[in-house]
């Protein structure tokens, strides 16, 4: 972007994993520049596994990153210097950490008035369980989501990512951009609380909704929708599978012509959503009748083209290819340590006609330590004597250890 909308703006990140890093990547794409704090081993995200080279190429391109011991005196002093010049403080490391190193919200107010301070916590700093280690599955489990995930009858089952993370990184972001007007038009700073718990729950919504209006808990049903039908309902196709949805009054009778059984708008056992949702195994056996003995993708054009809603069900090499996917352009590129590329997925929103096509280069452990010393203040010298002790650490360092 020519003139990015959160250019001058800087964020000091000690965040891990995925929830607050995934924050100040959203940040960072929209201009900000993000100081990325590692401790001198670096990120767990560099261990070499490939779960952690993902994480470090999905939130933590464009990046600048600074290896620091914040367990010496000396290293907590630069931290402090970085925070008294920054605007957002983020942090997600264990409950309490942060506060036993001195970089707790207080020290930060009262290093620099004007930064926004934003925590992310496992299960909410308020209550019995303040003090626990969260991290996605555990927010799943205790949010009620995993119990509503899975077939009728069967286990439990998580979603099939790390679904609390991703959002919770959308909903800090959305919080911090909050506090960052509140700020600019108010004078208020506000700290923010985000847990993952929170988030789950809020996922939700509408269940929780639903629960307080009828009194009756969600149950696990696998995956047709259990106050509605046909919604959400899988149906086999002779390639896979589609998903179809169409128990509106006006959606209903056009499915059922659609597919050259109007009968089905007027038989007793489906002529109403509470009777289709009542019948629905046989609603489904009458759907697959109907459908199976098309590919997926022609059941799309058949049922969509008519305005019923369906979706095929697709694996991650089909959905690479898919038209929509291309069209939208879904992936950019970003650039490894060592310069070569790779696909990413681009953030979900477009500002304007085109969307930042910039390629992000995901930063080499402690490449930028001496840069950022020199802007906060230190000199050659007293860098020099930061890095013969370990305090601070550059990328020429991290690579004769490695």
């Amino acid at each position: 972007m020519k003139h990015s909308p959160l250019q001058g703006i800087r964020v000091v990140d000690f965040g891990q994993f995925v929830a607050a890093p995934g924050a100040s990547q959203a940040l960072a794409e929209l201009g900000a520049d993000v100081i990325k704090v590692e401790p001198p081993e670096g990120d767990w995200v560099r261990s070499g596994t490939s779960l952690g080279d993902a994480i470090l190429r999905s939130y933590n391109r464009g990046k600048r990153s600074i290896a620091l011991n914040l367990k010496d005196p000396r290293g907590l002093e630069v931290a402090e210097r970085l925070i008294t010049d920054a605007d957002v403080v983020i942090q997600n490391m264990r409950p309490g950490a942060m506060a036993a190193l001195g970089l707790g919200p207080d020290r930060v107010r009262e290093l620099n008035p004007r930064a926004i301070y934003a925590t992310v916590s496992g299960f909410g700093l308020h209550g019995p369980s303040r003090n626990r280690p969260g991290l996605d599955i555990a927010a799943q489990a205790e949010s009620g989501l995993m119990a509503i995930t899975g077939e009728m009858g069967g286990a439990p089952l998580r979603v099939g990512t790390t679904i609390i993370d991703a959002a919770t990184a959308h909903v800090l972001t959305e919080a911090i951009l909050a506090a960052l007007l509140d700020r600019e038009r108010f004078g208020r700073i506000a700290p923010i609380e985000v847990s993952l718990l929170e988030v789950a729950v809020h996922l939700q919504s509408t269940e929780w909704t639903s629960y307080d209006l009828t009194g009756v808990a969600p149950q696990r049903r696998g995956n047709g929708q259990p106050g509605v039908a046909p919604a959400a309902d899988l149906i086999a196709t002779t390639d896979g599978y589609i998903v179809v949805s169409g128990y509106s009054a006006q959606h209903w009778p056009r499915l059922c012509d659609v597919l050259g059984r109007p009968d089905l708008a007027t038989d007793p056992r489906f002529a109403d959503n509470e009777a289709r949702v009542a019948n629905r195994d046989e609603l489904l056996v009458a759907l697959s009748d109907a459908l199976g003995d098309r590919t997926s993708e022609q059941c799309v054009q058949l049922l969509a083209g008519n305005g019923v809603v369906v979706g095929a069900v697709r694996s991650y090499d089909q959905v690479r290819s898919a038209g929509d996917v291309a069209a939208g352009e879904l992936f950019t590129r970003g650039e490894c340590p060592d310069g070569g590329l790779f696909d990413v997925v681009r953030m979900p929103y477009r500002l304007g006609a085109q969307h930042d096509r910039a390629v992000r280069r995901v930063p080499r452990l402690g490449e930028h330590s001496a840069e950022i010393a020199a802007e906060i203040g230190y000199t050659e010298p007293e860098l020099a004597a930061l890095l013969a002790a370990g305090i601070v650490r550059t990328e020429d360092d991290a690579a004769l250890a490695g």
